[in-house]
Formats: C-alpha cells, sequence, structure tokens
C-alpha cells in the first residue's frame, strides 16, 4: 500500500476528528445558518455558467463514451430541477429540532441522585456510496445537523460532480463561521483504497456504504469500525385471504413499477389460495400494458398463463427490474414462513382487512418496516417523516431502518448527584 496514500487518508480523519470535536457543542442556529447557506449556494448553482453543472457535464460526458447504463446515466444526472429538489430536502433538514442534547428519561435513585440521558453526535463517520452526487449533500447535511464530521467517498463516476458539490458545501459551512472540515471529499479509488478507509480504527467512528451488494459486503467483510449494512430488498407483498382485491392490485402496480431499481420496490407476491384464482388473473393487464414479468409457481403460472415458471433463484432475489416472483400460499403462517427464509429485512407488507391477522403480521414479521394496506415503496426516509435519509439499515445495531438526524447519534449517561458516595 501507497504510503503517501495512508498519510493522506489519516490526515483527512484527523481533520475530521478536529472539526468532529469543534462542532459538537454548536448549537442549532449556527448549524441551520450553514444549512441555509448550502441550500442558497446549490440555488445558485442551479443557473449556468455553473461549476457544479459544468463539473457534472463532464461526467455524464465520461459516462456516456464508458457505455454506462441509461439508468445509471440518469442517477449522475444533475439540472435546475434536481438542484432545487436537493436544496429544498437541506432546508427540510434544517426545519427538524435538533436531536444533540435531547435530555431523556430522567428520574431519581433511591440515594437521591438524578438520572438520564442525552445524544451525542457519533464523531466521524465515512460514507462510501456509488454514482448519486445528491448523497454528497444529503449526507454532508443530516451529518452537519447531527453534530459529526462526515468523509464522503463517492464513486469515480461522479468524481467531478461531488468534488464542486464538496467545494460549495464547505464554503457555505465556512461562511456560517463553522469548521469546513466538518465535511470533506475523500477522492475516489479503489478496493484497496476502501479497504484502508474501513480499517481507520479509532480514527472513524462509523461507516455508511450505499450501492449496491457486492460494495456492501466487501465493506463489511474489511471493516474494523462499525458498519451500517443493507444488502438488498427483497420486499414481499402478502394478499390474505380477506383481502380488498383492487387494493391489493394497486399496491403491486405502485410497489414494483413505480422505480423498478429501488431497494423499496416489491420483488414478491404471496397469495392466499382463497383468492388467487380472482387475484393473479389481474396482474395480465400491468404485463402487456406496463411491461411487468411475472415468474410464479405452478399454481401462478396455472392461474396466469402469461407468467413464467420461477426458477428456485427467483425467490429471494432482487431483481432491481420490472419482474415479480410469485407463490400461492395456503395461510399466513405460510406466508411468514416464505418471508423469514427469503426476506432481507428491510420492507414487508400485508394486504388485509382481517384485524387480528395484520396485527399478528406486525408482532411477526422481522424486517425494518412493516406496513398494512400500503406499499412497500414508504419504506423511505422523507416519507417517513425523518426528512433524507443517509442510509437504510437492515442490521439492529444501532439502527434499523431509514437513518435520520436521530440515528446519527448516541446516548450517553448524566448523573447529577449532590456529593453521593457508593
Amino acid at each position: 500500500m501507497d504510503s503517501t496514500l495512508i498519510e493522506q487518508l489519516g490526515d483527512l480523519c484527523a481533520r475530521a476528528r478536529a472539526a468532529a470535536r469543534a462542532l459538537a457543542p454548536i448549537g442549532r442556529d449556527r448549524k441551520d445558518r450553514a444549512l441555509r447557506a448550502i441550500a442558497e449556494g446549490l440555488r445558485a448553482a442551479a443557473a449556468r455558467p455553473s461549476a457544479v453543472l459544468d463539473a457534472n457535464a463532464e461526467d455524464l460526458a465520461a459516462a456516456r463514451a464508458a457505455g454506462l447504463s441509461p439508468a445509471m446515466v440518469d442517477r449522475l444526472a444533475l439540472d435546475e430541477g434536481r438542484l432545487g429538489a436537493i436544496a429544498d430536502a437541506v432546508l427540510e433538514i434544517a426545519a427538524f429540532d435538533d436531536p444533540v442534547g435531547e435530555i431523556l428519561g430522567m428520574k431519581r435513585r433511591p440515594n437521591g441522585i438524578l438520572i438520564g440521558q442525552t445524544r451525542i453526535p457519533l464523531g466521524v463517520i465515512a460514507m462510501i456510496y456509488e454514482a448519486r452526487p445528491n448523497v454528497t449533500v444529503d449526507a454532508a447535511a443530516l451529518c452537519l445537523k447531527s453534530g459529526n464530521a462526515v468523509l464522503l467517498r463517492g464513486g469515480k463516476e461522479a468524481a467531478r460532480s461531488n468534488a464542486a458539490l464538496g467545494v460549495l458545501v464547505r464554503d457555505a459551512i465556512a461562511s456560517a463561521g463553522l469548521p469546513a472540515d466538518a465535511v470533506q471529499i475523500v477522492p475516489p479509488g479503489g478496493r484497496e483504497e476502501t479497504k484502508l478507509l474501513v480499517g481507520m480504527t479509532g480514527k472513524i467512528d462509523l461507516v455508511i456504504p450505499r450501492g449496491g451488494e457486492g460494495l456492501i459486503r466487501f465493506v463489511a467483510e474489511h471493516a474494523r469500525v462499525p458498519v451500517i449494512q443493507h444488502y438488498k430488498g427483497v420486499c414481499h407483498l402478502y394478499v390474505d385471504a380477506s383481502a380488498d382485491l383492487d387494493m391489493a392490485l394497486r399496491l403491486v402496480e405502485n410497489g414494483k413499477l413505480t422505480r423498478p431499481g429501488v431497494c423499496n420496490a416489491l420483488e414478491c407476491v404471496l397469495v392466499h389460495r382463497d383468492v388467487a384464482a380472482a387475484f393473479l388473473p389481474r396482474l395480465a393487464p400491468l404485463m402487456r400494458d406496463a411491461g411487468l414479468e411475472v415468474r410464479g409457481d405452478a399454481e401462478t403460472v396455472s392461474l396466469l398463463p402469461a407468467a413464467k415458471p420461477a426458477a428456485p433463484e427467483d425467490y429471494g432475489c432482487e431483481f432491481l427490474a420490472p419482474i415479480l416472483a410469485s407463490r400461492v400460499v395456503g395461510s399466513l403462517d405460510d406466508a411468514l414462513d416464505h418471508i423469514a427464509r427469503y426476506g432481507s429485512n428491510h420492507t414487508e407488507a400485508i394486504c388485509t382487512t382481517h384485524h387480528d391477522r395484520a396485527q399478528r403480521f406486525l408482532r411477526e414479521v422481522d424486517a425494518s418496516c412493516v406496513l398494512v394496506n400500503a406499499s412497500t415503496r414508504f419504506n423511505d426516509g422523507g416519507e417517513l417523516g425523518l426528512g433524507a435519509e443517509i442510509g437504510i439499515s437492515t442490521t439492529k445495531l444501532h439502527a434499523y431502518g431509514p437513518m435520520g438526524l436521530e440515528s446519527l447519534t448516541a446516548l450517553k449517561w448524566i448523573v447529577y448527584g449532590d456529593g453521593q458516595t457508593r
């Protein structure tokens, strides 16, 4: 490993640690002033000439020349509307209460001491993500508001855009009198550089990878610091025997077809045998008119002839495409067993009019978000009222589900005494 690179990353971490210490006690007003300055900078950058748009145009040209998929190119693209939307998200974060310093659970012990907990920043967070320049700003804003310093290592596809956005964010932070090193752009590199970064024990407090399963598994396997993991989103909808079938069809269409390539998209529908003959043929128009492909078990194919026979690997697969696995089940228990075996702890939904079954589904399904009569697409920080999210955790330490401001804090115990000794 190049010793120069080790020194560079060590220097970034040291500067971030110093910035995190300076940022931790700063109150809401100054942090919100910096966030508003970031939003103003983004709105100014939406008009040409703009360093951000020029950098993004170079990234887009390189991506097209390299043959990146249209979906990847679309994720890379910035324009006036998208920069405005990012600015709106920053202002939404500014409008939220500051979690840092919140006091919880104060109570007096028999010996007279008063104990409770208070929220504190985590410290230094490393974000490792792929070709989404909006993540650069979202992560910076969330970390700033929660009092954390952040190291942002985006993919090489968005290197120019991320660098330009980093300059904009750092300038805005400095204009508010806060340490610019609270946000730093780590130059993109290969797997060895990533391995080195996630091994910075004592210098980084948390790593949050966002991207494909390969990236997240690599980070989790090589990290020596805590990692928020989210490998994939294998999301199910169980259509109960009591379901409103018109509603169930809407949930399938919204969950699968609005944005097939996102992690909260529906990937498998489980249909109770009592309603399978009435429900599954309703998918035919979606297959004919919207390009949906259904891969089902033998009962599905017999009731929906346009469906293809499912291979064993289709269950538990994150298609990220307009492809939907289907299985006919005999009971809620069968549906719960299927989800326990093939789910990814991300998002699971039930369509039912039966209260007890709905409550049982909520209790027994292990996922970061469980829904009754609602689309899986609602497992999103914005939709759940968190504002922009820094990621979705499908593990339970220390967060589960979309991570907003509170998930970027920890709780420490505080004790008020009057000379008590033990």
